[in-house]
């Protein structure tokens, strides 16, 4: 078999970090002109209610079965066979569960996140403070 690149390009530092200082390029070109027709919050987490039910509905399915969700779930099957199946089958019921009981809520109250619902229900700052920080402190 032969191989796509040169052997001395393979593992070189300078080729990977141009392929993906082009790819940070080529996103935010993407998101600065997508971000010019957003004036508000509507807008930007709804599309201004551009999309059809079926476009939202693969929308979701594209953010929930992700490619690290779905190599995840079937290395968990391929390692622990019918455990990992049962976990598959847990991600999809808690997936549910979420949906029926969290989102509707969400939905009637007009506002995005649960940290925009609490703040709306609670004291705002303290609520924002606690989101903020178990944000960075799951995201770091």
């Amino acid at each position: 078999m032969t191989p796509l690149a040169d052997a001395g390009t393979i593992g070189n530092p300078a080729v990977n970090i141009s392929i993906f200082v082009g790819f940070v390029i080529i996103t935010l070109f993407i998101v600065i002109r997508a971000s010019r027709s957003n004036t508000n919050a509507t807008e930007f987490f709804t599309a201004g209610h551009a999309f059809s039910g079926p476009q939202n509905g693969i929308a979701i399915a594209g953010d929930y079965l992700s490619a690290a969700s779905f190599l995840g779930i079937a290395g968990a099957i391929a390692v622990y066979g019918y455990d990992g199946f049962l976990y598959s089958i847990g991600f999809l019921v808690a997936w549910l569960v979420a949906l029926l009981l969290v989102a509707e809520l969400l939905r009637n109250t007009g506002k995005f996140t649960m940290a925009d619902v609490l703040s709306f229900r609670l004291k705002q700052r303290p609520v924002r403070l606690a989101a903020a920080t178990s944000t960075l402190t799951v995201s770091l």
